[in-house]
């Protein structure tokens, strides 16, 4: 199944969430690019996350330009699906002003099953000590922002065919 038009979806989310994993099957079921946000931090920013040390909004600005730069980028072909925290509003209507149309998947679950999946994985620079700090960050999308809000709880496949059907949708409503 492809979209009709251009795809531009940003999954947003704290850490083990699972952006990666719905961001990749979302991408290969709309036939478009998958970028894991996470490659375009910077060294320091790596080093801080890596130290336990949360990122300022002044830290995360240059990130947040560059998944915004991806966006443009892909806009001019069929499209692309980011992988990004994007946990405050205002991180959303920064990427936004990069692209107006982006529609945002919001991958949700309480903090308890969330430190119970990564506590047994590696991950490359984020400690699972930052999980209560990005909790405490999130603000959840509004009613006005383009995207949806699914549960964790369902599987991977279960998540993609929701978000796909939403998706699907919301661009033929706009078409």
């Amino acid at each position: 199944m492809t979209a009709k038009s251009r795809v531009s979806i940003v999954v947003m989310g704290v850490q083990g969430i699972g952006k990666s994993t719905i961001g990749e099957m979302l991408a290969e079921r709309l036939d478009v690019p998958f970028v894991d946000g996470d490659t375009l931090h910077s060294e320091r920013n790596v080093e801080l996350m890596a130290s336990g040390t949360p990122l300022t909004d002044t830290d995360r600005a240059p990130w947040l330009a560059a998944i915004g730069a991806v966006l443009v980028e892909h806009a001019a072909r069929k499209g692309v699906v980011v992988a990004c925290s994007a946990l405050r509003r205002e991180y959303r209507d920064l990427l936004r002003t990069h692209d107006p149309s982006v529609y945002f998947v919001e991958p949700w679950g309480p903090i308890e099953l969330i430190r119970e999946r990564i506590s047994g994985r590696t991950h490359e620079y984020m400690p699972p000590t930052l999980l209560q700090s990005q909790y405490d960050t999130l603000e959840p999308l509004t009613a006005d922002e383009r995207g949806i809000r699914v549960s964790v709880r369902e599987t991977p496949d279960q998540i993609v065919a929701e978000v796909t059907r939403d998706y699907l949708a919301q661009a033929g409503a706009e078409a």
